[in-house]
């Protein structure tokens, strides 16, 4: 069993074939996907694939690309979606210096915002992080303890260690079967596997075997092998144990059916 840790399933690239798309996901063995919402809209959006088929999850936010328009409003309602049985997590969050698409105080101001909320629901965050990660981490810091999972982690051995050392888990996805991606598996073979998660950020970031094309949830097999490749361990054991980790995060501990 595996589990697709994040993926965009509400995006139009999905809206033909959704059910064919999940279908093929179970046929992989991946028997459990978490969702993601960027905004009110596509958090919505998650919540109803969540309801509507089996194995899907939903996390609900505002990334920081969506940042400008943060107010109370969004806030209140995010938090009536997040009491809802099938939403496991608070995200997508974080900041983003590489495309500034929202002003950087309005990013930091809906980041800690959704901090706050998941801290004050019991709930684990999952964090964008583009460029910022002393900021990301220096805020991370400030709401310590922080339950949650550095998003598809593009940081540098430093970084992953700060990021372990506060309690995360790191989100690996298709770039690390990227042939260039040296940086992003010597952060494998280091980082203990507990604290890795196995994710596709479909219909983004195709693995290599698919490179150019949309990403789908099944493909995050190739993510796991090529975990496994790295750390030298069976595939078995990389889906048990990523699958583990995400029970712990996203699963066990709300007793999420």
């Amino acid at each position: 069993m595996l589990v697709d840790t994040h993926c965009h399933l509400d995006h139009p690239q999905f809206d033909a074939d959704i059910g064919a798309v999940i279908a093929r996901a179970h046929e992989a063995g991946v028997l459990r996907m978490v969702t993601i919402g960027t905004g009110l809209p596509s958090s919505r959006a998650a919540v109803a694939l969540a309801e509507r088929y089996a194995g899907v999850y939903a996390a609900i936010g505002v990334h920081p690309h969506e940042a400008r328009d943060w107010d109370a409003a969004t806030l209140a309602e995010l938090e009536q979606w997040a009491r809802h049985p099938k939403v496991v997590a608070i995200g997508e969050i974080g900041l983003d210096f590489y495309r500034d698409w929202s002003p950087r105080q309005a990013q930091a101001r809906a980041f800690e915002a959704q901090l706050a909320l998941a801290q004050q629901l019991g709930l684990p965050v999952i964090i964008h992080d583009r460029e910022a990660h002393e900021a990301v981490l220096a805020t991370l810091r400030a709401y310590a303890p922080v339950r949650g999972v550095l998003h598809s982690f593009s940081g540098d051995m430093q970084v992953a260690e700060a990021a372990l050392a506060l309690g995360l888990y790191l989100g690996i996805s298709g770039p690390v079967t990227f042939p260039k991606a040296d940086a992003l598996r010597q952060v494998v073979a280091l980082a203990p596997l507990e604290r890795l998660l196995i994710e596709t950020d479909a219909p983004y970031l195709a693995p290599q075997a698919h490179r150019g094309r949309r990403n789908e949830p099944a493909y995050v097999r190739y993510v796991a092998e090529e975990v496994a490749a790295v750390k030298g361990f069976p595939l078995e054991v990389v889906a048990a144990q990523t699958t583990a980790n995400a029970e712990t995060l996203f699963f066990r501990g709300g007793g999420v059916p």
